[in-house]
């Protein structure tokens, strides 16, 4: 091969690798100082998720509290309403006598009294029937006043639990947007991270290209220089000489661009992932009988504090279906910290920091929603996590 075949051969490869540049690459450091503001970032934002669930916790329980004294207080307000109508009832019959009897039976006993002992006697049993009388006012008066007051309690106590309910609300509303904000976040530095990776990996492929090129250029040199060398031979060693050259440069080529091959697909092989995941798959187990519990209380009002078996809140409706008793599990944020899964099936718990259900299939979800509604089937909420117990 002549001198300008092998200046050709060498522009050619030199001019393969070369690269035309869009836009800059980030600096290593530049990379390093932006991750590390990324994990600022987002444990900022961890931190304050942390202590905003830990608030939302806190006020749940108090408003599951304050439901079930509200509970109460309407249970011991039945019990006044009872006693009231009695009460009522037995003043009416008491009157109805003195009525029929007429105003002048109380004289008429007294006078018709046999001896004196006697008109002692009729005297105080005319006496004992006005103090009875009297007191059983009394107590119809006390009666009324204490339904009174309870009914005052009970407006006071609903009216803190609907302030309270709205603090809740917005409380959920930025915790939603930090979980939100967090999610994103992560998602960015993840998508960086990947990106920056994937950068380094070609950065070191074109080097090795590169690196490989050149070589190849330098070795075809060295042969073009030692054949000139040997242009003095004879004919026939020259022309032996060149067929071995060119067979050397010809296999050293080859081997270069094997080694380029090699070190190029070394270079842009990816690292595997070694993070373990947090979810979890497959069927669960006892998911029909779940959602059989959960279609069962269908129509029972929302209630804050209750659990059943007449009306429910909807962590209590969630524990509910879950074990089958009244009893409560916890709160939202109890099962926020359950094991998620990335294939959720019927009898599933669907939960956010400020809501949750029971999951159906399809999309859906049976779950309590708020004061003034009932148990009834809905579509899976925006934001909202798949767990299992």
């Amino acid at each position: 091969m002549n001198k300008h075949g092998i200046r050709l051969i060498t522009a050619v490869v030199t001019s393969s690798m070369i690269v035309t540049p869009v836009l800059a690459a980030p600096s290593v450091d530049d990379l390093k100082k932006e991750k590390a503001a990324k994990q600022s970032e987002v444990s900022s934002l961890q931190s304050q998720l942390t202590t905003l669930m830990g608030k939302v916790n806190t006020l749940e329980s108090e408003l599951i509290q304050t439901g079930e004294d509200i509970t109460k207080a309407q249970g011991d307000l039945e019990v006044a309403q009872e006693k009231e109508k009695e009460q009522y009832a037995a003043m009416k019959k008491r009157i109805k006598y003195m009525y029929e009897a007429g105003n002048d039976s109380a004289f008429e006993t007294l006078v018709t009294s046999e001896d004196f002992t006697d008109l002692l006697s009729k005297a105080e049993y005319v006496q004992n029937v006005h103090s009875y009388d009297r007191k059983q006012l009394q107590e119809y008066v006390e009666t009324k006043q204490q339904i009174s007051d309870l009914k005052d309690s009970l407006e006071k106590d609903q009216k803190e639990l609907e302030s309270k309910q709205v603090e809740y609300e917005k409380q959920g509303d930025n915790l939603n947007n930090l979980i939100t904000s967090k999610s994103a976040e992560v998602a960015n530095l993840d998508s960086e991270i990947q990106a920056a990776a994937e950068a380094a990996a070609r950065e070191a492929a074109e080097r090795a290209a590169k690196e490989a090129a050149e070589k190849a250029a330098r070795e075809a040199e060295r042969q073009q220089a030692a054949a000139s060398n040997n242009n003095s031979a004879s004919t026939s060693n020259r022309n032996n000489t060149t067929s071995s050259s060119t067979a050397t440069s010809n296999r050293n080529n080859t081997t270069s661009s094997s080694s380029s091959s090699s070190s190029s697909a070394s270079a842009t092989t990816k690292p595997s992932n070694s993070s373990s995941s947090t979810t979890t798959s497959g069927t669960n187990a006892n998911g029909g009988s779940i959602v059989s519990r959960a279609y069962s209380q269908l129509g029972k009002p929302y209630v804050w504090g209750a659990c059943g078996p007449n009306s429910f809140d909807c962590s209590g409706f969630v524990s509910y279906c879950l074990t089958g008793s009244y009893s409560r599990l916890g709160t939202t944020l109890t099962f926020m910290g359950w094991t998620r899964v990335s294939n959720p099936q019927p009898g599933d718990v669907v939960t956010t920091a400020t809501h949750c259900g029971i999951y159906i299939g399809n999309g859906q979800m049976i779950h309590a929603p708020h004061t003034g509604d009932v148990v009834k089937v809905g579509p899976v909420q925006s934001g909202m996590i798949y767990v299992r117990r």
